[in-house]
């Protein structure tokens, strides 16, 4: 029964390690959209949005471009959502749960 606890302590462990190594989801508001300039290479028809996401003391403006067509993202300031935020991109989760990355064009902190 010890050799059964102790498995299972040195399991949740590892878990709370590795889940804090991994880097952590934060809670991201989207302060503002607005279409972007034309992408070089990206083709003519192809919209993408400058979205600015404010991330505890730091706005970061990214470059999005959404799946399939759809513009809904331009009604979405205001809007919390969970994002891991990287060092050239951040990671968010749609509503099915698959993650997404989005490239960080250039960010600056919190004027109070």
């Amino acid at each position: 029964m010890s050799k059964l606890l102790c498995v299972i302590c040195i399991c949740l462990a590892t878990v709370s390690a590795w889940s804090q190594s991994a880097g952590r989801y934060e809670v991201g508001t989207i302060t503002e959209v607005k279409p972007s300039q034309a992408v070089a290479d990206a083709p003519s028809d192809v919209v993408t949005y400058d979205v600015c996401l404010r991330v505890k003391h730091t706005v970061y403006v990214l470059l999005y471009t959404p799946p399939l067509g759809m513009n809904t993202v331009r009604y979405s300031a205001g809007r919390d959502i969970l994002v891991l935020v990287g060092k050239k991109t951040i990671t968010y989760n749609d509503l099915l749960g698959q993650s997404y990355e989005v490239p960080i064009v250039s960010r600056r902190p919190v004027a109070e």
